[in-house]
């Protein structure tokens, strides 16, 4: 390795040696906003270049747009939880990479599987990020060796080059290509989520329309048995009656009968 190119390696692992949060940092009581901001702050403040417009890694305004634009659950009465601060680490790195609309799409799932929860798979969302963490650590060297492969790539094909303006510059198209491609992918791939995330809900309002209309089904047959019970029973009912009406009608009729048998007699008797 020649002095050059080991200047470089170091001046990488300077540059994208980033401020993280690890996951045993992640405080698990609930904050209050002014806390959520000075914690983002605190850990990940170098991230900020020093030129840029916004002096701070989150600040209260960010927080309300996030929750108003439905990327953050709101908070239980001004509380945030230890998912809250996992949601924003995850939107405070996916921000300047895709839109708003794709983080969405991707967080999405996440907020309904396990916010609060845990998913189908047992694991909490605290459990997931650690899982990324200690992925996101070893990709470390992988956009180590990726940059100086662009880097020698770069001084191969432009070693005749003197301005060494165009150098960086084609260096930086290098990178920005890499970067752009891998974007690209991302979008891909956040596209399948949201097309699967769609099919998946689709059937589960299938099957709940389904099991609304069987519940439906049941309980007409079962409100039409009770109809045509109650209509047995009414129709016996009415029966029975008009049984004991004829008994009683038949009843008067045989003593009406007997009565004038009696009378009738009596005239013959005094005759």
């Amino acid at each position: 390795m020649n002095e050059k190119e080991n200047e470089l390696k170091k001046e990488i692992r300077r540059l994208i040696r980033l401020d993280y949060i690890m996951p045993e940092d992640i405080p698990d009581i609930e904050l209050y906003m002014d806390q959520v901001t000075r914690f983002m702050d605190t850990h990940l403040q170098r991230n900020v270049r020093a030129d840029s417009d916004e002096s701070k890694t989150l600040t209260k305004t960010m927080i309300n747009n996030y929750t108003k634009n439905k990327l953050l659950p709101p908070p239980e009465k001004k509380r945030y939880t230890k998912e809250h601060i996992i949601m924003l680490i995850s939107i405070y790195y996916l921000k300047n990479i895709v839109s708003i609309s794709d983080i969405r799409k991707l967080l999405d799932p996440m907020k309904e599987r396990y916010f609060n929860r845990e998913g189908g798979d047992g694991k909490s969302l605290g459990e997931i990020y650690s899982e990324i963490f200690n992925l996101e650590k070893r990709q470390y060297f992988n956009i180590e060796n990726s940059i100086l492969r662009a880097e020698e790539i770069t001084e191969f094909k432009m070693k005749d080059a003197d301005d060494e303006y165009v150098k960086k510059l084609t260096f930086i198209y290098m990178l920005a290509y890499d970067i752009y491609s891998k974007k690209c992918f991302m979008e891909h791939l956040i596209d399948e989520i949201d097309e699967a995330e769609k099919k998946r809900k689709e059937v589960e309002a299938l099957k709940a329309a389904k099991k609304q209309a069987a519940k439906k089904t049941a309980a007409k047959k079962a409100s039409s048995g009770k109809a045509a019970a109650n209509k047995a029973a009414a129709k016996a009912s009415a029966k029975t009656a008009a049984g004991k009406s004829s008994a009683k009608t038949s009843s008067k009729t045989a003593a009406q009968k007997t009565a004038v048998k009696k009378t009738s007699k009596q005239g013959t008797d005094k005759k």
